[in-house]
């Protein structure tokens, strides 16, 4: 949450309120002793913003029916 004096918010509020829209991260005013908050009326999802990559290659249902037994030496000392 971001905490600002009404000043401020009256200075840049529609960068503020935009900032708000874009990211979720709400906002608090003080102000007279008060405290307000501007927030989204829906929430952004923090998985929404990250950067899609492509890291596997081949099919995923592959990983899925690996036998890893052979793979397994519970016994073995690293």
């Amino acid at each position: 949450m971001i905490k600002m004096t009404a000043t401020r918010l009256r200075q840049d509020i529609y960068n503020i309120l935009d900032n708000v829209i874009e990211t979720g991260i709400p906002v608090e005013i003080e102000r007279k002793g008060g405290k307000l908050k501007i927030v989204p009326e829906k929430r952004k999802n923090k998985l929404d913003s990250l950067k899609k990559r492509d890291l596997l290659v081949g099919d995923p249902e592959d990983i899925i029916n690996i036998d890893w037994m052979k793979e397994w030496n519970e016994g073995e000392k690293i």
